[in-house]
């Protein structure tokens, strides 16, 4: 490999070149074939570090996926919707969705899996618990960081917001809330998990007409999933003896 073409390599930020890791098939491939098979690899090279970026971004406190979400569990949620979410076409319209259920019936599962798929498909996605979220959002004038995370928040495609009704909220948080659904709406998609159903969010964020105008904007353009039955971490709790 020339001088030449090892400066040019990083004068246009070719990393594969530049870094050493582009391997031809074959020995004497040459030509366009060369050229093809090299702009693939800074292709593939791109796309993953653009992933990992995105993932890191995103704030995935694990990895979940449709496959192993277990419908004979869950009967309330069908193969068939899932299949329907996991297609992601309704993240480009801008829907929402909303997981309402008793803890362990498998909402952040569902919740997960959507964020780790829009991550794959190249969708920017931030995932918090609302307590955290609230934390970001109040702290976001004093704090670098959190400040920062607002940001991306803003341009995400994808907020995921799990455990909204599991800890009181505050007028102020109340207020935050209302004021991110409001300036997200239309223009990216929620996915909300909660245990409470929306009949409990007036004395959730303690004002009913903050209640109703959040809901409007949430549900608008939603599908409100509805999980039922005996936890599963229940179900299948571990023993030591």
């Amino acid at each position: 490999m020339t001088g030449e073409l090892l400066s040019l390599a990083k004068r246009f930020h070719l990393s594969v070149i530049s870094h050493g890791k582009f391997v031809p098939s074959h020995s004497d491939l040459g030509g366009e074939d060369y050229l093809l098979e090299l702009l693939r690899a800074e292709a593939n090279a791109r796309d993953k570090r653009a992933r990992a970026e995105r993932a890191k971004q995103a704030r995935l406190p694990t990895f979940k996926d449709f496959k192993h979400f277990d419908c004979d569990f869950q009967k309330a949620v069908t193969r068939e919707q899932l299949s329907t979410l996991e297609r992601l076409e309704w993240l480009d319209n801008a829907f929402n969705l909303v997981l309402i259920g008793p803890p362990g019936t498998g909402k952040t599962h569902i919740a997960l899996a959507v964020a780790n798929k829009a991550v794959d498909e190249g969708y920017k996605v931030f995932f918090a618990t609302m307590d955290s979220l609230m934390h970001i959002l109040k702290t976001q004038e004093i704090s670098p960081k959190s400040a920062s995370r607002v940001r991306w928040i803003n341009k995400c495609d994808l907020l995921v917001i799990d455990e909204v009704g599991y800890l009181p909220v505050s007028k102020t948080e109340a207020n935050l809330f209302f004021s991110l659904v409001s300036a997200l709406y239309e223009k990216s998609s929620l996915v909300i998990t909660s245990n409470k159903g929306f009949s409990a969010w007036d004395e959730l964020l303690g004002d009913s007409v903050l209640a109703t105008a959040l809901l409007d904007r949430l549900t608008h353009r939603c599908q409100v999933l509805n999980l039922d039955g005996d936890g599963w971490r229940l179900a299948n709790r571990k023993h030591i003896f």
